[in-house]
């Protein structure tokens, strides 16, 4: 008889293909990842997945029972789902997803307030790019810079986060005032890898310097901001990030505008949202975002050049 943890273990190392960060995803370890996965492979008589240069991928068995694998491991979580949203205990852990700005900027800090306040909820908060599942129930909540997509999800607005462009008064000194109209020919860029946390500023970005010449991508904030302090080039960063800054980078004045804003998101699934314990992290965060909206956000940015942030639903 076939064990549903034997297939979860599938999933994840067909998904992430590789032991170690289904290991960190299921959070065992790695040699119980590859034990479970020999125990399914065993009782069905057969190899799931092929070890290759690139990771492990599925063979033809895998692939055969892929498409049954996700859709009870869909049902099983619809089970959770419904029994988790009964529970009356305003107490256990509450997994929230969010960027790095957002997660190191306003959600530590949301979280030290509701581990006073309600001690009995603990919070885990993950800083990632990758857009965790909520219908898996990879993540709780979630906190995004562009909108959801899914029917099964209940999303909101919560406020908005300028972003500019800095330079370092040293770039600024070798390198010279960046020439907008002449598209920042000359200049060096400190850019996002695929967007990482707003995709959209990209494409602002590459309106207003579409001569500059990429110096570093990278999918870390912090390392941008670091770089950009060094020296190595013009950087598009969150204003509370870079206005923090004072005299060691300068806001560059783009044309028409100084800054571009996106929406920020939240999201719950909507069998989870009625869950004591999700519902009060739910709001706690949403009052956080409230609060510190004019830094978010700063009053009097000026322009609407910067890229949409759509619209809300849910």
């Amino acid at each position: 008889m076939l064990d549903w943890d034997d297939l979860r273990f599938f999933l994840a190392i067909a998904r992430l293909r590789s032991l170690s960060a289904a290991a960190r995803e299921l959070r065992v370890t790695q040699s119980t990842v590859g034990r479970r996965l020999a125990s399914l492979e065993s009782g069905l008589g057969a190899r799931l997945l092929h070890r290759t240069p690139e990771g492990y991928v599925p063979t033809l068995a895998g692939e055969a029972i892929m498409g049954q694998a996700e859709r009870v491991e869909a049902e099983l979580l619809a089970v959770e789902r419904t029994v988790g949203g009964r529970d009356a205990q305003l107490e256990g852990v509450v997994r929230v997803t969010a960027v790095e700005t957002l997660a190191s900027h306003v959600l530590v800090r949301c979280a030290v307030a509701l581990q006073i306040g309600s001690p009995e909820v603990a919070l885990e908060l993950v800083a990632d790019v990758r857009h965790l599942s909520l219908a898996m129930r990879e993540a709780d909540i979630a906190v995004r810079l562009a909108p959801f997509e899914g029917h099964d999800l209940v999303v909101r607005r919560i406020g908005s986060l300028a972003y500019g462009l800095y330079a370092s008064p040293a770039y600024l000194e070798r390198h010279g005032e960046p020439d907008f109209g002449a598209g920042c020919a000359g200049h060096r860029l400190v850019a996002s890898l695929d967007g990482a946390e707003a995709p959209q500023l990209a494409a602002w970005v590459a309106e207003i310097a579409p001569r500059a010449t990429v110096a570093l991508r990278t999918d870390s904030p912090g390392a941008q901001l670091r770089a950009a302090l060094c020296g190595a080039g013009i950087a598009c960063l969150a204003r509370l990030r870079g206005d923090a800054f004072g005299t060691q980078l300068r806001r560059l004045d783009a044309p028409q505008v100084q800054s571009a804003a996106v929406g920020i998101w939240l999201a719950v699934h909507k069998d989870n949202r009625r869950t004591p314990r999700i519902r009060l992290v739910l709001d706690a965060v949403a009052a956080a975002f409230r609060d510190r909206a004019d830094e978010l956000d700063p009053p009097g940015r000026r322009g609407s050049g910067g890229p949409s942030s759509g619209a809300c639903r849910g």
